[in-house]
C-alpha cells in the first residue's frame, strides 16, 4: 500500500510535490501544475537537524536536496510511475540563526520578539528530481516586519497562525499586516517562489499552461 494523497479535482498528475504543505499545493494549484502529494516517510531522529557550523543558507539548500532525495528513493520503493518530483524547504534568518518552526506559544512570542521591527531573509530552496538528476535554485527574500508589541503577539498566537511555520509568522494570513517592505518573492516567503519553479519544471520537461 502506498501513501500517495490524490486530488480527484486535479487533472492526471503531472509531477509529485514531496511536501504537505497547503500553501506549496495551492501556489502549484495557481501556476496550472497538476500533481500528487507523496508523504515520504520522516527519517528517525531530529527533524531536520542543522549540522554544527552549517551557514544558514547553506542548510536550507542542503535539507531541501536531501528531501527530494528521499523521495526518489520511496518513489523506486514503492515502484511508483517515474514522475519528475518537487521538494521544496523555506527558512527564515535573521543574523545568521536559523528561525525554525516555534516549539511553543513561548517560543513562537520570543521569535517574533526578534523578528520585531527588524529585516531577516527567508531562503526558499527548490529542488525538481527528474531523470536521474537534481535541478535546484533557492529564492532570498528580504522582509521588514514593523514593530511589533506584546499585545500585538500575543493576540497573533491566540490565532494559532504562527505554529508550523518557519519564523513564527505567515506571510499570507493574518501576519501580512505587520509586513513593513519585502524585496524579493512574496511567494518565495509563502513558502513555493512560482518563477525559479516555474523554471526548474520546464528544465524538467513539464511545460506549463
Amino acid at each position: 500500500m502506498t501513501t500517495v494523497l490524490s486530488d480527484p479535482a486535479q487533472d492526471a498528475p503531472r509531477i509529485y510535490l514531496a511536501s504537505a504543505s497547503p500553501r506549496r499545493r495551492e501556489l502549484l494549484a495557481q501556476i496550472g501544475v497538476a500533481h500528487q502529494v507523496l508523504a515520504v516517510p520522516a527519517p528517525p531522529g531530529e527533524d531536520e537537524p542543522r549540522h554544527a557550523g552549517e551557514a544558514a543558507e547553506v542548510y536550507v539548500r542542503r535539507t531541501a536536496r536531501e528531501k527530494a532525495e528521499r523521495g526518489v528513493r520511496y518513489l523506486r520503493d514503492q515502484a511508483l510511475a517515474p514522475l519528475p518530483l518537487l521538494a521544496a524547504d523555506t527558512t527564515v534568518i535573521l543574523d545568521g540563526d536559523v528561525l525554525g518552526k516555534p516549539a511553543d506559544r513561548e517560543d513562537a512570542i520570543a521569535i517574533l520578539q526578534r523578528l520585531s521591527g527588524r529585516a531577516h531573509q527567508v531562503h526558499t530552496a527548490v529542488v525538481v528530481a527528474a531523470g536521474g538528476m537534481l535541478h535546484e535554485a533557492v529564492s532570498v527574500t528580504d522582509v521588514r516586519l514593523r514593530p511589533l508589541d506584546r499585545r500585538d503577539i500575543e493576540r497573533y498566537c491566540d490565532s494559532g497562525e504562527p505554529f508550523g511555520k518557519a519564523g513564527a509568522y505567515g506571510i499570507q494570513g493574518l501576519a501580512g499586516i505587520f509586513v513593513a517592505h519585502i524585496a524579493g518573492s512574496y511567494t518565495g516567503v509563502m513558502g513555493l517562489p512560482v518563477f525559479e519553479t516555474a523554471e526548474l519544471l520546464g528544465r524538467a520537461g513539464v511545460l506549463l499552461p
